[in-house]
């Protein structure tokens, strides 16, 4: 880990810490902490199930924005519905404006490095809201990614304004000829009634390591809404440590969804902060894992103020040697009275050798709320499965649609059609199951 530490200090002292004021102050800051914590290891109690420190401990090199990535390299994993979304193309974690494609106006939506963002306009909102997520991730993975916040892009949808074409972010890693480590980082404001719907999706080319450790800051303000849409399905040599932080500081709502498919060791670490009364955030995730895969879904919902609502439905399909965790939190402050705080993670094993652990939990300090959590553990039912057999249905078949229905229920809550038929699509081919 000594030569990681060098590589990121050579790198840091080659930048001269650009920036300015409160992004100056957090790369300072954050570089001083990764030096004195370095990558957590499974001694960290919120990271006891992920050993993120041995993927690390690898011969990288600093990812540097500029490479051969091309127009045409691009072209190979565009999502569906494409043609009428926003496209922002982050290569080795830096946006590239020349390969990205913007449809929205400027009266919509706002698309300004971080380093300008601090110093116009938006200061006030950069000071008030990027690092925030330090504040629940006190390790020196969330620290390394701070370091390098001056590299990171800040994105506004200005009030009133529903965007008409989604934002997919496309997160690339050029390991084409070395092992690559990448830092992306974004701070999205979304204004007084305005509403964006965001598609994320990360993508290796070539054959080496790859690791993003990547964080997106996300400021909801009053009768705003936010549609968050994460699909991951990478190879084994790629691995990522991604934070997604939500403040809700005015009344508003949240979907998110995220899915996870395939790729080395994979966390996500999703923060919700309830910061008005009044709020609503939902939190859907579904992993269908295989190979040696590890996901690792991290959740916190901090509920401030009174009379919010938060939904919260994790599902796991894991197949041979796959890994999963899930490790969710509800914390409920006094002044958080009427909360209603729902969390549900369910899991199944179709193998001997695939391993899930499981933690939710509870922290509630107000005494007038109704709040639940549970998780669950098994196999495909039996009786279920017994049925559609003396239905004529062959063994293959019935697990299929088994697995299909337990999938659906997440799936159901990707409202953009051409990325719930994508996704769908896969899951389907994956359970061999015909739609």
């Amino acid at each position: 880990m000594s030569e990681l530490k060098e590589l990121i200090q050579d790198k840091l002292s080659k930048e001269s810490f650009s920036g300015n004021g409160s992004l100056k102050a957090l790369s300072q800051k954050g570089l001083e902490l990764f030096n004195e914590q370095g990558i957590p290891t499974v001694k960290h109690e919120e990271w006891k199930y992920t050993r993120i420190s041995a993927v690390l401990n690898k011969d990288f090199s600093y990812a540097e924005g500029a490479t051969a990535i091309t127009a045409k390299d691009v072209e190979e994993f565009r999502l569906p519905g494409h043609e009428a979304a926003n496209e922002l193309v982050f290569v080795n974690g830096i946006y590239h404006a020349e390969l990205s494609n913007i449809q929205s106006s400027v009266d919509e939506l706002v698309i300004l490095p971080l380093s300008e963002a601090v110093k116009g306009e938006y200061k006030t909102i950069v000071d008030a809201n990027l690092g925030h997520s330090a504040s629940y991730h006190k390790d020196g993975i969330n620290a390394l990614n701070n370091a390098f916040a001056y590299q990171g892009l800040f994105i506004s949808v200005r009030k009133n304004k529903s965007v008409e074409h989604p934002l997919y972010c496309y997160y690339i890693n050029d390991a084409r000829t070395v092992n690559v480590l990448s830092q992306p980082r974004t701070l999205i404001h979304v204004a007084v009634n305005a509403e964006v719907t965001i598609v994320e999706e990360e993508v290796t080319i070539g054959t080496s390591d790859s690791f993003i450790n990547k964080i997106s800051e996300i400021v909801v303000e009053e009768n705003a809404q936010v549609h968050l849409y994460k699909i991951q399905n990478e190879d084994s040599h790629s691995s990522c440590v991604k934070t997604t932080h939500v403040r809700q500081v005015g009344v508003s709502k949240v979907n998110s969804v995220t899915i996870t498919l395939n790729g080395g060791v994979i966390r996500n670490n999703l923060n919700f902060i309830l910061e008005a009364p009044g709020c609503e955030s939902n939190m859907y995730g579904l992993y269908c894992v295989k190979g040696d895969t590890h996901v690792d879904n991290h959740t916190i919902v901090d509920n401030k103020m009174p009379n919010s609502l938060s939904n919260e439905l994790y599902k796991g399909i894991i197949d041979e040697n796959a890994t999963a965790v899930f490790n969710g939190k509800i914390f409920v402050r006094q002044d958080a009275q009427k909360t209603n705080a729902y969390q549900s993670n369910k899991n199944i094993l179709l193998s001997d050798t695939a391993t899930v652990n499981t933690k939710p939990q509870l922290e509630i300090f107000a005494d007038d709320v109704k709040c639940s959590h549970g998780c669950t553990i098994g196999r495909l039912d039996d009786e279920a499965l017994f049925y559609l057999q003396s239905r004529g249905i062959g063994d293959k078949a019935a697990k299929a649609l088994l697995l299909h229905a337990f999938a659906i229920e997440v799936l159901e809550k990707i409202e953009l059609e051409p990325i719930r038929q994508y996704v769908d699509q896969i899951i389907s081919e994956r359970l061999d199951f015909e739609i």
